[in-house]
């Protein structure tokens, strides 16, 4: 991976070694995509103030997130079908985090289980939480991510409803895959992806398949996710799963401010500003524009984290200048993922550091946490200093 020098030169050989529905399922968003490419530009728009002259040889990237030592201010996010974009993709990307010093999230809807990861792995990792219909279900998955020894809860609360995503439709996409001549087609042109896949622990659901009654075939599994999204979920049901939950929690999926408000009084540890990456509310703000009132609002009671749109280190520091205490990368390591494994993870991630050290050297910074708005340019775009709303 010498010649890779960024995250879309990852991307580039994640989607050509990836069959294309699994891919878009990971790069894509929802209905127009306007707020996934919000996230972006608007992140593009905030300028940084060049200083000069200034003795930034002691640069380090060491922070502490949820109170723990970390590496640098980065979170790898929960993903869905992670194992789909690489055999047994959650325990690579989880060891790839571990041996970098910062915390992997694994999703509720991943391809390896929770046990799996954790018999694979070293250390701790997080875990995300979807409230589905079924609280016996939920309450089981708390428990099991208590005896995997897992260290904080990511409480995702943005998913009640589901945001369409036009793509995934087109592509039929499936999990495992059904076949077709296209799909067949495309499978044929990736054999490393197929025989990886068919070398994995598993090529479905790993926290669901055989935990719920009636759901043992595929097709019983499908249907039963798709109508266990729940629509009636509300602060109430934070609320238990925090009397259940002895450890950390996080809320994943705040883009206002009253919601920030209830969050802290939840007794939360964390909350994420986030728009679920563009893939749920098109025509929601993004998330940089949203992220300073927040902080604004209860950066004092909570830790803030930022999720939304982060390709480059610059984007990391953007965030942390605008009171982020730490960001949360999906696609970018999953680009990684898709290009080379584990090895791909550590280069995503290798990438970005080394960009966030260089841009704070340029700005005269050599430590993460005096990183703030004296480090942006006077004539940032008012939207992205908060005027949302």
């Amino acid at each position: 991976m010498k010649n890779i020098t960024c995250i879309e030169d990852l991307r580039a050989i994640h989607k050509r070694r990836v069959p294309k529905a699994f891919f878009d399922y990971c790069d894509r968003g929802s209905y127009t995509e306007s707020t996934l490419r919000a996230n972006r530009s608007d992140l593009d728009q905030i300028k940084f103030r060049q200083r000069i002259l200034v003795d930034v040889s002691s640069r380090t990237l060491n922070t502490t997130i949820l109170g723990e030592p970390s590496a640098m201010p980065l979170i790898l996010a929960p993903v869905g079908l992670t194992g789909m974009q690489y055999r047994d993709g959650e325990i690579y990307a989880c060891r790839a985090a571990q041996a970098l010093g910062i915390p992997f999230t694994l999703s509720t809807m991943s391809i390896c289980s929770i046990e799996d990861v954790a018999q694979n792995v070293d250390k701790p990792f997080w875990f995300q939480l979807y409230v589905m219909r079924d609280r016996g279900f939920v309450k089981s998955l708390i428990e099991r991510a208590i005896a995997a020894k897992c260290s904080a809860l990511v409480l995702t609360v943005d998913l009640q409803v589901i945001g369409q995503r036009h793509a995934d439709i087109k592509n039929g996409m499936t999990v495992p895959p059904e076949w077709s001549l296209s799909k067949l087609f495309d499978f044929a042109t990736k054999p490393a992806w197929v025989s990886g896949v068919l070398r994995g622990k598993r090529r479905t659901f790993g926290n669901l398949a055989g935990q719920i009654k009636g759901t043992d075939d595929i097709n019983s599994l499908s249907l039963w996710i798709s109508s266990q999204f729940d629509p009636a979920l509300n602060w109430k049901d934070v609320e238990w799963i925090r009397s259940l939950w002895p450890g950390k929690l996080v809320i994943k999926g705040i883009l206002d401010v009253h919601d920030a408000r209830e969050a802290v009084k939840t007794g939360a540890n964390a909350l994420v500003v986030s728009n679920h990456g563009g893939r749920q509310l098109d025509g929601a703000p993004s998330s940089i524009t949203v992220l300073p009132e927040v902080v604004q609002e209860v950066g004092s009671q909570i830790e803030v984290m930022f999720d939304g749109g982060i390709r480059t280190g610059q984007d990391v520091m953007r965030a942390l200048a605008l009171g982020a205490k730490s960001c949360m990368i999906g696609r970018s390591y999953i680009h990684g993922l898709g290009a080379g494994g584990q090895a791909g993870v550590t280069k995503a991630v290798d990438l970005i550091a080394k960009e966030l050290s260089t841009t704070m050297g340029l700005c005269g910074v050599n430590h993460v946490e005096d990183i703030d708005r004296r480090v942006l340019w006077d004539s940032m775009p008012s939207n992205a200093a908060g005027a949302h709303g």
